[in-house]
This record gives structure tokens, sequence and C-alpha cells, in this order.
């Protein structure tokens, strides 16, 4: 039994083989017996649960197909979007707007005239867990944009800072996702970098022409 052990069990093997030496008795098989039988109807429950949640989103499983294509999104945090989200979008005035009633949408901090970072707004709160779950499940997909901008997120301001902002984005995909009906387009891993590399030849360019030069980009020749 102990060999059967997984993850960080593994580790700890000769513990488990020493923990599991002795003798089952009547009594144990019978108390294993009613617990098994508490997981088995567990088990029923939720998947009765799960055919009522699949009939009541009948009416809107186009919708529900459509945010999947976002990475993170599973299956149930699509079915939690929609049904706490709605899928009229026209009940905000923008994304932001829904972001802010979602709770994903950082609030403002302002103090003699300087803005700081606060946190998040209070909203959804099932919704938001949802979004946060899927942000981190965002952060394993392999060359897609969310993945990319979690982590630079993550190494300034750290995981939960991280997936707060990767929720908000999420959010703000499916927003025009359902507006427009159109499917979700990933930027790519490599979108970021052509930002920064944008942004510092600006930066670079404004300080030599207020050193007095003119500047001329060209590409280098290969």
């Amino acid at each position: 039994m102990a060999a059967l052990a997984r993850g960080v069990l593994r580790k700890r093997v000769r513990d488990l083989e020493q923990a599991l030496e002795g003798r089952t008795e009547e009594h144990h098989r019978f108390l294993l017996r009613l617990q098994l039988g508490r997981l088995d109807q567990a088990d029923s429950d939720l998947a009765v649960l799960d055919a009522r949640i699949d009939e009541a989103l009948g009416p809107y499983r186009e919708q529900c197909q459509l945010l999947q294509q976002i990475p993170g999104v599973s299956r149930v945090v699509a079915a939690v979007i929609v049904a706490e989200l709605g899928t009229d979008m026209r009940i905000f005035r923008s994304a932001q707007h829904a972001a802010a009633w979602a709770g994903v949408c950082p609030g403002n901090d302002e103090s003699a005239g300087k803005r700081q970072q606060a946190g998040a707004r209070k909203g959804n709160v099932h919704l938001r867990t949802a979004l946060v779950e899927a942000a981190v499940a965002a952060s394993r997909k392999k060359g897609s944009y969310l993945r990319d901008k979690f982590y630079r997120l993550r190494a300034r301001r750290g995981t939960k800072r991280a997936a707060m902002a990767i929720g908000h984005e999420i959010l703000i995909a499916a927003y025009h996702m359902l507006s427009t009906d159109m499917p979700h387009r990933d930027l790519g891993a490599t979108y970021l970098d052509g930002i920064e590399k944008r942004r510092t030849t600006g930066n670079l360019v404004r300080r030599l022409e207020r050193l007095g030069y003119e500047v001329t980009l060209g590409h280098k020749a290969a």
C-alpha cells in the first residue's frame, strides 16, 4: 500500500510502511466500509448536481463553449461566469465596469494628491474566486500571453497580485467575447516583448533628442 503513494508522499514511503504495520480488525473494516459509503454517496450527489447544472446551462451552451477557449477557463469556470455575470453585457457601461462589479479591478487610494496602490474592490465573491482559479490554471498554459504576463507580474508584485491581475484579464476577454460573439484570440507569449521593445526604443530616442541629437532609426542588416 505504501508503494501506491503519489506526489509528495513518495518521499515518505518508509514512514507510510511503519504507519501501515499492524492488524486490521473487524471494527476497522466496519469503519472503512462506512467511510467508503459516505464517499460513494458524495460522488452520487455530485453527479446529480452536475446533471442539474448542465440542464440549467442548456440555453447557454454556446456561450460556455466560447468562454472555454480562454486559457485557464474550464467548464466549471465558464459556468460560473455565465451564472454570475450573465450573457448580456449591455447591462455594464464598459468592460472595466464589469471588472469592478466582479471585484477584480484594483481600487484607488489617493492621499495628498498622490495615488497609491490599493487592494481590489469587494465584488461578487463567487465570480472573483473562479477568475483567480482560472488565472492560476492559465499560468500553466505554455506559449500563451496570460502565462507570460503572469510570471512578469509575479516577479514584481507577488503571486496573489499577479493572479488577481490575470483574473482581470480573463474577465475583460470574456466581456468582449460575450459582447461580440467572437472567438478568443491569444496574443502569444512574445506580445509583451514587442511592447517592451517599442517602449525602450521610444524612451532612448527621447533621451537622445533632449541631449540635442537627431535620431533616425533603421533595422540592422542581416
